[in-house]
């Protein structure tokens, strides 16, 4: 297989999305307890990456022979049907990408304890079902909720475990503070996967995907986009006014305009290739900004 043919397959570009929770899971354990762990997280962040390509490559496998449209996606839309990858490659690649991972969760998990276990264990369970099993939450309409959830809040709440995992145990309180200020990041990852099926209704009408769209309307989850972004600010200031974010996070909303501008064009124009980038650019621009904004904060102590 050519590089760029397995980078196509694994979704490289994607991986970014994971980037930032990581970073900023970092940020926040660095700022409520000043402690950086530099090996666990050297290691977290090669796992979480190739679980990403893992799971990326596996969708694109579930989604090649779930199909029912032969002529279109499957031979001319998904990367399997168009770049002719063999199925004995497609769960070679995926198999030794998801081994990978796991052995690095499991030696970590011998550093920090059993917690870390059930959190990998929910990460690997919702990777491969995202697009396994008899019914694949990719179909079902609690896709935006899991990939949202997962990405956004259990990369975060790991990145900050493994820093801070001698001083603070996994409490119902101490979770509750990392999924407020993960917040912003969680509706801003969601809204990639709304976006991508609001984009998608006809096809997964064909493919029998039963998704939010589809239960609810375009119309209706278009204001569910736009209302998430909203949410995610909700949070971002309610962690602050709590102080568990400095108080620079502030300079967030600066993202707002640009976001808003990108979810006015969306609302007037859901094609998949013109506007669903935007929902990936607001993601990035998003998360990008709240590391700013905290890595400020962090460093004049505001």
């Amino acid at each position: 297989m050519k590089p760029k043919v397995f980078l196509e397959f694994v979704e490289i570009q994607s991986l970014i999305a994971s980037v930032f929770p990581f970073v900023l899971g970092i940020m926040y354990a660095y700022y409520n307890y000043h402690l950086i762990h530099v090996g666990n997280m050297i290691l977290f962040f090669i796992a979480a990456n190739v679980l990403q390509m893992a799971v990326n490559a596996n969708d694109n496998y579930h989604d090649f022979v779930r199909s029912n449209d032969e002529a279109e996606f499957k031979s001319k839309t998904n990367v399997v049907g168009v770049n002719h990858i063999s199925i004995t490659t497609v769960k070679a690649i995926t198999f030794s990408l998801a081994g990978i991972a796991a052995l690095i969760g499991v030696y970590l998990v011998t550093q920090v304890g059993w917690p870390l276990l059930w959190l990998g264990l929910f990460s690997f369970a919702v990777g491969y079902f995202y697009a396994a099993g008899p019914l694949p939450i990719s179909n079902t309409p609690f896709g935006e909720l899991f990939s949202g959830f997962t990405m956004g809040f259990i990369i975060f709440l790991i990145a900050t475990f493994l820093n801070i995992y001698n001083v603070e145990s996994l409490t119902a309180s101490f979770i509750w503070r990392v999924l407020l200020a993960s917040g912003i990041a969680i509706f801003a990852i969601s809204n990639i996967m709304l976006a991508n099926n609001i984009c998608d209704e006809q096809e997964d009408r064909r493919n029998n995907r039963r998704t939010a769209v589809f239960f609810f309307g375009k119309a209706v989850m278009l204001r569910v986009f736009a209302l998430s972004y909203v949410a995610g600010y909700v949070c971002l200031i309610a962690a602050i006014l709590i102080g568990i974010l400095p108080r620079l996070s502030l300079l967030t909303l600066l993202s707002i305009p640009y976001v808003w501008h990108n979810v006015h064009i969306f609302f007037h124009n859901q094609v998949k290739r013109e506007t669903f980038v935007l929902s990936v650019k607001n993601s990035v621009v998003i998360t990008m900004c709240f590391a700013i904004a905290m890595g400020l904060g962090i460093w004049f102590n505001l």
